[in-house]
């Protein structure tokens, strides 16, 4: 019986997938926060290299080229691995057919670097020398700092506060790829001082982060600004996943029922799950699609649909998104990844239209179902990544009771080799739960309505 599946280097995508394009109810325009007016690829320039910015507002074309300098460094690693977790289904009991897409393996051990090698790139075509983005746990800072590196660009990282603290090892991974990493908020913007003037214990977020980013991109010659998950064109590179995904459960001969990701603000779901999901729009297949965030920052499952900013201080154009509020302060959990206050466009309006499902789950069960799959597959998986095996473990559990085989598919977004101080918390019985009430998300929103 085969457990692992690749692809040779040849078999690799040679394109992105852009589900924009078929998507029957296309994405609400992001617009400009002065005059309300929808954006165009231009009005993006001075923030972002200028492809991206074609690329995230592109509802046209579904299959976007990947630049072969791109697509070489894709293969120092890719393809990643599908795995199928014969481990996991035994100790489980369960009848169903678990895989997982192994985005570890990769040289940050996590996902991210698929977007930051195009990003990178396209900055480096473009003449850009330096380039700023946000990280949460770090795994996006990574990456970015890496990528950089490889394309000869100067980075500079704002890392959410709580997570530079918990998260020591990352800062120094970004700092070991040359990166400058500045725990947000920070005294360096003015973004930073107003709110640490305001709230000088505050723990930042990653909304907090991004804020002061951009505003370094902005006040930096020759400096654009970068970004990890949210918007379109980050779940674009991300496809890569699932369109291997997509080739090697055809070598193991299944198809998956269910598709599953953990959700921050949209990356490494989309990357698994739109590739997939075109069969559903254009075929009629009928897989479930399931976002697994945490219930500490619960935007899709409490969430309400509106027009907000991607980051604190309002920098960002305004986006349609399922929000909790863009000065939502979610709780200290260790899946620093998912403390967003939003979710992506694309992924709002599939949730909006029912052609995808989200769960919130709590953080003991998340390290209750990582610790279960850490000792059944011998990974440590990433505090993310163990909502989605969460979800997993419901969904196998349920074919249990039910006696179907069903074939579960879920991204290993990262492993967790540098989130021990999370496990030492977990097993020693000091890690908690947080809750977010209805009554704290309308009280947040409520205070919003001035500001969007």
């Amino acid at each position: 019986m085969q457990k692992r599946f690749f692809l040779s280097e040849d078999e690799i995508p040679t394109q992105w997938y852009n589900i924009q394009a078929d998507m029957v109810n296309k994405p609400m325009p992001p617009l400009n926060p002065v005059t309300k007016q929808p954006l165009k690829p231009e009005d993006l320039f001075p923030i972002f290299s200028q492809e991206v910015s074609r690329q995230e507002l592109d509802m046209e074309h579904a299959w976007i080229d990947i630049p072969q300098e791109v697509r070489e460094m894709y293969t120092y690693y890719r393809s990643t691995p599908l795995v199928r977790a014969y481990g996991l289904e035994k100790a489980l009991g369960t009848p169903a057919h678990i895989y997982f897409k192994n985005e570890s393996v990769s040289p940050v051990g996590s996902h991210k670097l698929n977007s930051a090698l195009a990003q990178a790139y396209y900055c480096k075509k473009e003449g850009v020398t330096n380039i700023t983005t946000e990280t949460g746990a770090g795994q996006w800072g990574c990456a970015l700092s890496y990528a950089a590196k490889v394309f000869g660009l100067e980075a500079a990282v704002y890392q959410v506060k709580i997570s530079y603290n918990q998260k020591p090892y990352r800062r120094s991974i970004m700092q070991t790829y040359g990166a400058q990493v500045t725990p947000s908020p920070s005294m360096s913007t003015k973004a930073g001082r107003k709110i640490l003037t305001d709230e000088p214990n505050n723990p930042g977020s990653l909304g907090t982060a991004i804020s002061e980013a951009i505003e370094l991109a902005m006040s930096t010659p020759n400096c654009k600004y970068t970004l990890g998950s949210v918007l379109s064109h980050v779940t674009l590179h991300q496809t890569i996943i699932g369109l291997e995904a997509e080739k090697q459960m055809q070598k193991a001969g299944e198809y998956p029922d269910i598709v599953i990701g953990c959700f921050g603000g949209g990356s490494n779901f989309g990357g698994i799950a739109f590739p997939f999901m075109r069969h559903n729009i254009l075929e009629g297949k009928k897989t479930r699609f399931i976002a697994a965030e945490p219930a500490s920052c619960p935007k899709l499952t409490k969430g309400v649909f509106q027009y907000d900013f991607g980051d604190v201080a309002g920098y960002t154009p305004l986006l349609p998104m399922y929000t909790l509020g863009h000065n939502f302060m979610p709780a200290n959990i260790h899946a620093g990844g998912l403390r967003y206050h939003g979710a992506g466009v694309i992924v709002s309006q599939l949730l909006k239209d029912n052609l995808m499902e989200a769960v919130d789950v709590q953080q003991l069960e998340s390290f209750d179902a990582g610790l279960l799959f850490a000792k059944a597959e011998g990974i440590i998986p990433a505090p993310e990544s163990c909502h989605a095996i969460a979800a997993a473990v419901r969904e196998a559990n349920k074919c249990k009771e039910s006696g179907e085989e069903k074939v579960i598919l879920f991204n290993l977004s990262g492993h967790g080799l540098i989130d021990m101080s999370a496990y030492d918390q977990y097993l020693s019985g000091s890690l908690q739960n947080f809750i977010v009430t209805d009554e704290m998300v309308n009280d947040n929103l409520q205070k919003l309505e001035k500001f969007v």
